[in-house]
């Protein structure tokens, strides 16, 4: 499993945040302060294990298989429904 981080932000972009919005920018400043924010918050990701990532990769594709099968199964039975009620086209 992957491990598991509290996903607060740092106390450094808690302050930059404050000074920001204390002191008026410019579009230049923000835009750095946002791109500086954002790369602090990439430094947090954790990548899964090469495990984790088969087993995230397969319970997604059984699912939506599972769900391609159920949706066919609802049209075919609303298909024999609807053709029981009006009959077959002439």
């Amino acid at each position: 499993m992957a491990r598991k981080v509290i996903d607060e932000p740092s106390e450094e972009i808690v302050a930059n945040a404050k000074v920001a919005r204390e002191a008026k920018r410019g579009p230049f400043a923000r835009l750095s302060l946002f791109i500086s924010q954002v790369l602090a918050e990439l430094r947090k990701v954790v990548t899964p294990t090469r495990k984790e990532l088969l087993s995230y990769t397969a319970v997604v594709l059984i699912f939506v298989v599972i769900m391609m099968a159920l949706v066919s199964a609802f049209d075919w039975v609303f298909a024999l429904l609807v053709t029981f009620l009006f009959g077959t086209p002439s």
